[in-house]
């Protein structure tokens, strides 16, 4: 959720997975307060609000937006180009990262949990620094830059250029990642990126997330999430496991 609106671009759809530069697609934080949550309320189900934007003020501004709203959790996405550093995200810098975690906290009446860009060198160091910010967790990964080129019109398929590569095709990377900041930090982790079966959720459970989100894989089948849901809950049962908890971190 950011403070206003955004422009839409142009995606990328294929089976290894989808290069999108989409923005980050909402109303902006009033409409989304005024009418969609009064919408979702009426389900028994935990809401929690993405909270985004292109510069410190901007992060500043939403997360008090939703000062004295009734939510769950706020995802702080630092993977969001600082236009006043250049384009470059606050998440890929460890010291910005730290700031802006802290900034938020304070002004947040839930918990926070910091999503973290993977285009960095050292994703452990940036966790370490969202968790001494003050992060209650971490949700990782963020989507690969990626760039596709139209070879019959000799330009960049993508509006914006450059893209974000979601999918199974990050799947690989977005697993290691989880391993390595469940080795960096105490806080609990939502493992996402390239999840379309139970299998690969288990993959990220045994990493060491507490928790995973499917994405790309609805675009593809609606369905896709109880199906995850599904298939973790029947490789339990066939392994005579009875509490997900005893995987966790299974692979360390």
């Amino acid at each position: 959720m950011n403070h206003g609106l955004e422009t839409r671009h142009t995606a990328w759809l294929k089976p290894g997975g989808m290069l999108n530069a989409v923005g980050l697609q909402n109303p902006g934080a009033k409409v989304f307060i005024d009418y969609d949550l009064p919408f979702l309320r009426k389900y028994d189900t935990k809401i929690i609000v993405n909270l985004c934007g292109h510069t410190m003020e901007d992060y500043i501004a939403v997360t008090e937006d939703f000062g004295g709203v009734d939510v769950d959790l706020f995802e702080l996405n630092i993977s969001c180009p600082n236009i006043k550093t250049g384009g470059m995200a606050m998440g890929t810098d460890p010291v910005k990262a730290e700031a802006v975690t802290r900034e938020v906290v304070k002004r947040a009446n839930a918990p926070v949990i910091v999503k973290l860009s993977p285009n960095v060198t050292d994703i452990a160091t940036i966790a370490k620094a969202c968790e001494a910010g003050g992060a209650a967790g971490i949700s990782l990964i963020n989507t690969l830059t990626g760039m596709k080129i139209d070879i019959r019109k000799k330009k960049p398929h993508l509006g914006n250029i450059l893209g974000g590569l979601s999918g199974p095709a990050i799947k690989p990377v977005a697993v290691r990642m989880v391993y390595q900041v469940a080795k960096a930090v105490k806080l609990p982790i939502i493992g996402m990126g390239g999840i379309s079966t139970g299998e690969n959720a288990i993959e990220f459970f045994m990493a060491g997330a507490t928790m995973v989100a499917v994405g790309t894989a609805n675009f593809a089948n609606p369905a896709a999430s109880l199906n995850v849901k599904t298939e973790i809950e029947t490789f339990l049962h066939e392994n005579g496991i009875n509490n997900i908890n005893d995987i966790i971190g299974a692979a360390h």
